[in-house]
């Protein structure tokens, strides 16, 4: 009975932290902006923390600012460049970023290369990750209503035409690009915390691919989307693991084949994402009702 308790703790807690991972690619997609340099901004937040705590002997909340802070700093003179870019082009040019992050910490001796620090003190709770979540969720929740959430609305609508409204596009998507980065240093500062240890392999394209599919199956029409889609996608490979070993199936091949099945109806029948299913099933009974 302990011994399933503590999974499903470590699933909570997990679902929380992703759901910190999403909200960071929220800030730069809530404005347009597709970039996937936050995995490499949550890699630098967890080395600095983690390096903090365990050779500085750092309080943990220093560390935790740390955290935030140093990839923020890093993210002004990187937005300035590679926000000039759109599209696919700013993806590629973010996904460069991150890996040249994860091969400079492979090769950096002080934090142990490609093996990482381990042993870190375990200073995160599942309370702290609450209150960080929550935190977040209520700024982007108070932000979205106000005078610059218009304006980054109006930005991911139609930029030209943000910008003859007086708008300036550069500022508004650096500030949610270091925003980004802050709340993705956090997230892996907490991370580091919770698992006791820190390696460059955890913070390749794959953690960056996945932090955007989270954000866009619960989609960024709402501040809860992101959220729901990151809870969402963590519980459901120890919902796919139960299944499978029920049924007799490997859990991994399962989990892939039904991702990607989730992901292909999310882009094919419900765009804005998970968060506005209700309302698309709503639309659907209102038709068919319309029909009768």
């Amino acid at each position: 009975m302990e011994s399933f308790l503590a999974t499903y703790a470590s699933v909570f807690q997990f679902m929380l932290l992703n759901g910190l991972l999403a909200l960071s690619v929220y800030a730069t997609l809530c404005c347009g902006q597709l970039s996937l340099a936050n995995a490499g901004f949550m890699c630098i937040g967890a080395f600095a923390s983690a390096v903090l705590t365990q050779r500085a002997s750092a309080p943990f909340p220093l560390a935790l600012a740390a955290g935030a802070l140093v990839p923020a700093l890093l993210a002004v003179p990187l937005g300035f460049p590679v926000l000039r870019l759109r599209g696919v082009f700013l993806a590629i040019a973010t996904i460069g970023f991150g890996e040249m992050v994860r091969v400079f910490f492979v090769n950096w001796d002080y934090t142990n290369g490609a093996l990482g620090l381990v042993a870190i003190p375990q200073h995160t709770t599942t309370l702290l990750l609450v209150a960080s979540v929550a935190a977040v969720t209520f700024f982007f929740a108070r932000l979205r209503g106000s005078r610059i959430g218009y304006a980054l609305e109006a930005l991911r609508e139609d930029e030209p035409a943000a910008s003859t409204l007086g708008i300036d596009p550069a500022r508004y998507k650096l500030a949610m690009f270091v925003l980004g980065a802050a709340i993705a240093g956090l997230a892996g500062a907490l991370e580091a915390h919770l698992t006791f240890m820190v390696a460059p392999s955890g913070y390749g394209f794959g953690r960056a691919v996945d932090m955007l599919v989270w954000a866009v199956v619960g989609g960024i029409s709402r501040v809860g989307g992101p959220l729901l889609g990151a809870f969402f996608l963590t519980a459901l490979p120890e919902a796919l693991r139960a299944a499978g070993h029920a049924v007799g199936l490997a859990p991994g091949p399962l989990r892939m084949g039904v991702n990607g099945l989730i992901l292909l109806a999310v882009v094919l029948f419900l765009p804005n994402g998970l968060v506005a299913a209700p309302a698309a099933v709503r639309a659907l009974l209102r038709r068919r009702k319309a029909r009768t």
